[in-house]
């Protein structure tokens, strides 16, 4: 059972955001960027995509709940949120869901 899951944000070719959640960003990253099959339908058609946000955590429901809250944010918060990204400060501790 894998002991960490990520919620990140991917740009896209076409300056879009692509919120998803994995156990593994290397391998969702080129699935995203190079597969056929594995990719998501929105994020085959955007190539290149390219990881600007992740967060660590320590379940897959804290990770489920949190990518649903970024999905509700306006592309100005998703903007800023993306713009203050440290991957230091996220991906050195997991972080709760408030």
């Amino acid at each position: 059972m894998p002991s960490s899951w990520y919620v990140y944000f991917l740009r896209c070719a076409d300056n879009s955001l692509y919120a998803g959640i994995t156990t593994d960003l290397s391998r969702r990253l080129d699935e995203h960027n190079f597969s056929k099959k594995l990719a998501a339908k929105y994020t085959r058609v955007r190539r290149p995509v390219s990881l600007v946000y992740c967060e660590e955590f320590l379940s897959r429901s804290e990770a489920t709940r949190k990518e649903y809250q970024l999905k509700k944010l306006t592309k100005a918060k998703k903007e800023t949120l993306v713009a203050n990204y440290s991957p230091k400060k996220h991906l050195t501790q997991s972080t709760n869901v408030s």
